[in-house]
């Protein structure tokens, strides 16, 4: 069972740290003595000290996100359950996903006492095994490399979740949008500051579109890094152009590379992507439909 980090007045997170380090440490505790060394540093690595996130960085987690009636708000570490009844109070639901079953009755009786009971659960349970596909944001205050092996599973979900870090990043994956907050009472750091991030997990739009638009063709051919796409495009008739965007949820932004007027704005869906706004230079690309090609005759048969 992998220890997982805490937040709120929850253990600060050392998942990371215990995974990388504690496997060597018992086997060579259990080669230089035999018995119960091993499970002494077990209880030891589990006796990991509570630290009190303010009510202002729950807040503000919350309100980088927009979370409001209609989310549900997954909270990976949720320890006293304050995230998720700071969510439901908003009118939103929530689950927290929380190792150590004291805390996990804890938010119980806590959400209980707040009237919000109807509107959260909380289980005992590892996060990397919980299902996040219903969250329409995720937060979580764990150690960098905790959040990279996160990363993989969160650019699955559905284009437009948002997931929000307390203090931590996700790697190169920049954050959309980041806040920092003064928090004098901190008591970890020497910084009396915290950084909230946020994170909006893109369309998955790399590759060959082809689209058309009545009689007419055009060629998209899309490089993605995260929210970062670049490429070109040629459409019947005119020269290929390198274009630069970004991809925010399901909607991607394109313009030229060379700073020429005009953007295509395209809406990625389950079917493909739709020109929704086409200006000065993409004009002409108002209205197109475009789909993946797939194999090496590309647009060809499209």
């Amino acid at each position: 069972m992998i220890v997982i980090p805490r937040k709120g007045r929850n253990r600060i997170p050392l998942t990371g740290l215990l995974h990388i380090f504690l496997s060597p440490l018992l086997f060579l505790a259990g080669v230089a003595i035999a018995g119960p060394a091993p499970r002494m540093l077990l209880a030891q690595a589990e006796d990991v000290p509570y630290i009190t996130t303010p009510d202002s960085v729950t807040a503000a987690m919350l309100d980088i996100a927009g979370v409001r009636a209609g989310d549900h708000v997954i909270d990976l570490g949720s320890g006293d359950g304050r995230i998720v009844i700071a969510a439901a109070r908003r009118g939103a639901t929530g689950l927290g996903v929380e190792i150590d079953p004291r805390l996990v009755a804890e938010s119980i009786a806590n959400a209980k006492r707040a009237g919000v009971s109807a509107r959260t659960r909380f289980l005992e349970q590892d996060l990397f095994r919980t299902d996040l596909a219903p969250a329409t944001v995720i937060t979580m205050y764990l150690l960098p490399e905790v959040n990279l092996q996160l990363r993989p599973a969160i650019l699955r979900l559905r284009p437009g979740t948002r997931i929000v870090s307390h203090d931590w990043d996700m790697g190169d994956w920049r954050p959309d949008r980041s806040v920092t907050l003064a928090v004098p009472e901190k008591s970890i750091g020497l910084s009396k500051s915290s950084r909230v991030h946020l994170w909006i997990v893109p369309a998955r739009v790399e590759g060959s579109w082809c689209g058309m638009q009545g009689g007419r063709r055009a060629v998209l051919r899309l490089r993605q890094s995260y929210q970062d796409v670049a490429g070109e495009i040629e459409a019947d008739g005119t020269p290929r152009v390198a274009i630069r965007g970004s991809v925010v949820g399901p909607d991607v932004s394109i313009v030229r590379s060379d700073a020429a007027a005009g953007t295509l704005r395209l809406v990625s869906r389950a079917s493909g992507m739709q020109s929704a706004q086409a200006s000065g230079e993409f004009s002409d690309l108002q209205g197109f439909a475009w789909r993946l090609a797939h194999g090496e005759a590309g647009c060809a048969s499209h």
